[in-house]
């Protein structure tokens, strides 16, 4: 049984071998209280124990053995500040209600917070008080016999101060196994604290070393995907080379073409120029023709061999028409395959799986075979469009010249017939005024 407004009291196994009772002496204790009223607790601490506050007295039944068979207890007060050379008188209060109801012998113990015994009272029972308690008679044997109990009871405390002494000496050197103990357990605890350390900083290590693995794995996938992207762009490459190298034979064709066509709009021009001069001859025919009207037959097959070569040329000029637009074309296909080769020379290049040398500044792997006959196709593509030429002045129009500007220049060379809308150069304007003149002879 305990207080019932107190915690557990701390308690040891230690046994009553190992204990000290002079350190905490009880004084006036009765041999006997009444049951059902509280008891005083008188104790006396000596200067060879330091109270703490933790310690406790407790009423034990006699012939306890460890300190957890205390029946109740009380919480001891800590005294003031007192010299440590000095004994202190103290005092606590037992209540009734927590008192034992039985007649069986019981006896205070000082306990300090390591569970240890400091002191214990002489044995006391709880019952009433008797007439035989009060009035006690004794015959001189009893007296004798009382002094030789007494005496032998001084022997005994006589012995039992030694062993109390030879308990402390060996108190002190368990105290002292103690603090080494101590002092291994805290070693114990500052290894294992180290070791659990080092085993999280092992898990760490074991777990940056799995994470490299796997980036490892990622890097080495990767890799092979880009080899494999490598081939696919080398092997759309050489197709595309391909292409350009076939795209590269038809302009050669198509230059060729452009050539002969440029021939026969030059021949076509000098036949133009002869029969401008022809005209030139005939003005003065013509104007007589006119006059007279004699040799008006012969001025329509004049006419309409101008019409012939005007259609002539007419034809030429959509030869020439389709020929640029077929032109435009191939430079469109061309200009397509070089822009799908400049990537691909890029990854060709790539430093990580390639150990072969930069490319050279024309953008393939092994150079551009084809890089001076680009510069080919372009000045054929500028010769091209300088085929755009007028049939009267011979100038020359670049290739992104409008058609309407290009017929507005050729039409302000001319003159038109508001009657028939027969068309005659501004240079023959004699024979565009006798062709008018014949419409008014009509």
């Amino acid at each position: 049984m305990m207080d019932e407004t107190s915690d557990e009291p701390p308690t040891s196994a230690v046994f009553l071998d190992n204990c000290n009772f002079s350190q905490v002496i009880f004084n006036n204790v009765e041999k006997f209280y009444v049951p059902g009223g509280d008891v005083t607790c008188y104790y006396t601490l000596t200067q060879n124990i330091i109270p703490r506050g933790k310690d406790w007295v407790g009423i034990f039944r006699v012939g306890w053995k460890t300190t957890r068979e205390y029946y109740t207890f009380m919480w001891a007060p800590v005294p003031s500040d007192t010299p440590r050379d000095t004994s202190v008188q103290q005092q606590i209060q037992f209540k009734a209600y927590y008192l034992p109801k039985d007649d069986e012998y019981y006896q205070f113990c000082y306990v300090d917070q390591d569970g240890v015994v400091r002191g214990a009272s002489v044995p006391f029972q709880f019952r009433a008080e008797t007439e035989d308690d009060i009035l006690v008679v004794t015959t001189q044997g009893e007296v004798e016999e009382l002094k030789q109990q007494n005496k032998t009871l001084l022997q005994e405390n006589e012995d039992l101060k030694a062993s109390c002494t030879s308990l402390q000496k060996q108190n002190l050197g368990l105290q002292e196994e103690l603090q080494k103990t101590q002092e291994l357990k805290n070693s114990l605890i500052s290894l294992r604290s180290k070791t659990e350390m080092l085993e999280l900083e092992l898990d760490s290590l074991r777990k940056e070393n799995k994470h490299l693995k796997e980036l490892d794995d990622c890097r080495e996938a990767e890799l092979s995907q880009l080899k494999e992207q490598v081939q696919n762009v080398t092997s759309e490459k050489d197709h595309l080379e391909a292409r350009l190298k076939t795209t590269m034979g038809r302009m050669d064709q198509l230059q060729s073409l452009v050539l002969n066509y440029e021939k026969e709009v030059e021949n076509l021009s000098q036949m133009v120029r002869d029969k401008t001069e022809q005209l030139e001859g005939l003005k003065g025919e013509n104007h007589q023709l006119c006059m007279t009207g004699t040799h008006q037959q012969q001025k329509q097959d004049l006419m309409k061999e101008l019409e012939e070569q005007k259609h002539l040329v007419q034809i030429l000029q959509a030869k020439k028409k389709e020929a640029d637009e077929e032109n435009q074309k191939l430079k469109e296909e061309n200009d397509e395959l070089l822009r799908h080769l400049s990537p691909a020379e890029e990854v060709s290049s790539f430093p990580a799986v390639s150990q072969a040398p930069n490319p050279e500044a024309g953008g393939l792997l092994f150079g551009n075979p084809y890089r001076a006959a680009g510069a080919n196709l372009r000045a054929g593509a500028a010769g091209i469009a300088s085929l755009r030429i007028c049939p009267i002045c011979n100038e020359v129009f670049p290739e992104d010249v409008e058609t309407s500007q290009y017929e507005a220049h050729v039409q302000s060379h001319l003159l038109e017939c508001p009657l028939c809308k027969e068309t005659f150069e501004k240079s023959d304007k004699q024979v565009f005024d006798d062709h008018i003149y014949c419409h008014s002879l009509e």
